[in-house]
């Protein structure tokens, strides 16, 4: 069973719905969403923060804790889907994490066993809060998903318009990354162009093929010039490792637009 990962909010037309304690820090809630015929429900993982708080990316950067989503205890849930919003960037004392301030809903897509039968999501969630000092939280929650109400609730619309599109590299679209090269060195070093609308701001993150590689935060070079160039040494790979023929992963943040391009090191 594909299963990932809290409190609920019920919506007019679902069961009631069992919200996780807030504290002064964060609060989880569970949104229902809209389903077709006897298709997938949609639904997502609201996490509101307070002031000058932060959660993390799957990839959290320098510090942090990637959230760990569990649904492995609902009832008539082949699979749940996790999309990730797009993140930013967050300078602290010990580098740079990446993840989310506010607000951030993740969506999901719930594909029942019995597309006849309701469905009980049930989530355990860990995660870390962070501010000055980081702070584990556990959280759970349990919505019932019978009746779809006629609209997707505008928090889910939200969300899924921030989840990158899939892109590849050499794209002409507005928001592009049109090169990736590695230049050879002791620490081989990785340059990436991206073209993206003048005057907005540009992030790119990049993830290795597993969670054991721990690779730096792409630095801007010449932010003002057109195409954007970032480069980052690869570095923090897993003992054995190659990054020859390896992919990457790499997430382009430009304002209210994302997207995530395959690179394969070659």
């Amino acid at each position: 069973m594909a299963l990932c990962g809290l409190a609920a909010l019920a919506a007019p037309m679902f069961a009631p719905a069992l919200a996780a304690p807030a504290d002064t820090r964060s609060q989880v809630n569970l949104i229902g969403g809209t389903r077709n015929g006897d298709g997938p429900w949609q639904a997502g993982v609201e996490v509101i923060l307070a002031p000058g708080w932060k959660t993390y990316w799957r990839y959290p950067g320098d510090s942090g804790v990637p959230p760990n989503f569990d649904f492995s205890k609902s009832d008539n849930v082949a699979s749940v889907a996790l999309a990730w919003p797009a993140p930013h960037a967050f300078a602290d004392g010990s580098g740079t994490s990446i993840g989310y301030k506010q607000r951030v809903v993740f969506p999901l897509t719930v594909t029942p066993r019995d597309p006849k039968q309701p469905v009980t999501l049930r989530l355990e969630l860990d995660y870390a809060v962070c501010e000055k000092l980081c702070v584990p939280e556990q959280a759970k929650a349990e919505l019932s998903l019978r009746t779809p109400p006629a609209t997707l609730d505008p928090r889910l619309v939200d969300a899924r318009k921030r989840v990158p599109v899939q892109a590849k590299i050499g794209d002409t679209a507005p928001l592009a990354v049109q090169s990736v090269s590695v230049a050879p060195g002791q620490k081989p070093q990785v340059a990436v162009t991206v073209a993206a609308p003048a005057d907005t701001p540009v992030e790119l993150f990049v993830e290795g093929p597993t969670p054991a590689w721990a690779l730096p935060i792409p630095q801007p070079q010449h932010a003002a010039a057109t195409p954007r160039r970032f480069t980052f040494d690869l570095d923090g790979l897993p003992s054995g490792a190659t990054a020859k023929g390896a992919t990457l992963m790499l997430t382009v943040v430009a304002g209210d637009k994302a997207i995530e391009v395959p690179a394969r090191l070659d």
